[in-house]
């Protein structure tokens, strides 16, 4: 047999035995397009198809399941409030109104104090740590065990990277600025503001501006300047100020209910878990491209960039940590979970902060 029919075969036959055993192939175009298992699912975002950084994940996510299954794995995709409002996303993928969701673990600490650490906590992990924490360090199987209580499995969907610390209406030149301030900042961030005497509220990112233009709330945080802009937080809230500290590399997850999961063939599993990879690199990728355009237009708006004062910071960081001892205090999974995410934040800020750091500061410092 020539090289040529055996490469050819070879191909082909790695083909079929990606759809299974008893799929069978059609010829389209000349190529080959496996015809498997017919599987339709729903993935409820928690953002809206405005932002394209965070919901077009969702939608690289799909495509490619598509793409990899000749279009027999179909996931359509409903942004915030078309299938379910944004908050809701969780409960949607555990009753399997959804099968997959795009969401923020932090959401739902109501439901289980570990879940922040999915996403991030305060003066945590940044994109790069959380990301080796949770695929490499061990993180993903501790979240896994959290998850499982409801009935799904998480995979990582991607990160905005570091955020910024928000747009205020008026200064905040000390810690006591804050006292009575109406802000909307989810997850730890939001108890550790409580703890420092904010008026927290969680708010879905499409309810952000009225309430901000409003005055329902006197400052919001989201992510960093392309989403920011596109929100137009600047023509409402004139202070820019950072760092984010309560969300210094947050991890967005796709939920996907666990019996759903189990029924899909083992090549959809396949082809759905490295999407999700796909997913991921998109969402980060992006928004490194894209912020560095959108601060230069924010600069020229008419706006101030402050950073945060730093006795602020430091009761921030200070509230943190006792947050993180309370709720270890309670929950002997959370505890174990936060033991073993301190080694590896310890470790990674040890090196971080000899190589990163010193080329970042002489590099990029101000």
């Amino acid at each position: 047999m020539k090289r040529r029919k055996l490469i050819s075969g070879g191909l082909l036959g790695a083909a079929a035995m990606a759809t299974g055993c008893g799929s069978k192939s059609r010829a389209t175009g000349g190529s080959m397009v496996a015809t498997g298992k017919v599987v339709r699912w729903r993935l409820a975002s928690s953002f809206p198809s405005s932002l394209d950084t965070i919901y077009g994940a969702a939608e690289v996510l799909a495509d490619r399941v598509r793409e990899m299954s000749g279009g027999n794995f179909d996931i359509r995709v409903f942004e915030a409030g078309e299938l379910v409002p944004a908050l809701q996303v969780m409960d949607t993928v555990q009753t399997g109104a959804a099968q997959i969701g795009q969401t923020g673990g932090y959401y739902y600490t109501g439901k289980d104090a570990a879940l922040a650490f999915d996403t991030c906590v305060p003066f945590g992990l940044n994109a790069r740590q959380q990301t080796a924490w949770l695929l490499e360090g061990g993180g993903l199987k501790l979240m896994r065990d959290v998850y499982a209580d409801f009935g799904m499995i998480n995979f990582p969907g991607g990160n905005t990277g570091a955020q910024m610390g928000g747009w205020f209406k008026n200064k905040v030149e000390s810690l006591a600025d804050l006292k009575g301030l109406k802000m909307r900042i989810p997850g730890q961030g939001g108890k550790v503001m409580d703890a420092l005497g904010v008026n927290v509220q969680v708010l879905a990112g499409g309810d952000i501006y009225p309430a901000l233009e409003r005055g329902a709330i006197d400052a919001t945080e989201w992510v960093g300047p392309y989403d920011d802009e596109k929100l137009g937080f600047y023509k409402v809230a004139k202070n820019y100020y950072y760092p984010g500290w309560w969300e210094p590399g947050p991890n967005l997850s796709f939920l996907v209910n666990q019996k759903a999961w189990d029924e899909l063939p083992a090549d959809y599993k396949a082809m759905l878990e490295a999407a999700t990879r796909e997913a991921a690199t998109a969402m980060m990728t992006r928004y490194d491209a894209k912020n560095p355009a959108a601060w230069k237009r924010l600069l020229k708006q008419d706006i101030t960039v402050r950073k945060f004062p730093e006795d602020l910071l430091s009761a921030a960081r200070a509230a943190a940590e006792e947050l993180l001892e309370t709720e270890a205090a309670a929950d002997a999974r959370y505890a174990k979970i936060l033991a073993e995410w301190r080694v590896f934040r310890d470790d990674s800020f040890d090196w971080f902060g000899a190589a990163e750091l010193a080329y970042a500061n002489f590099a990029m410092g101000e």
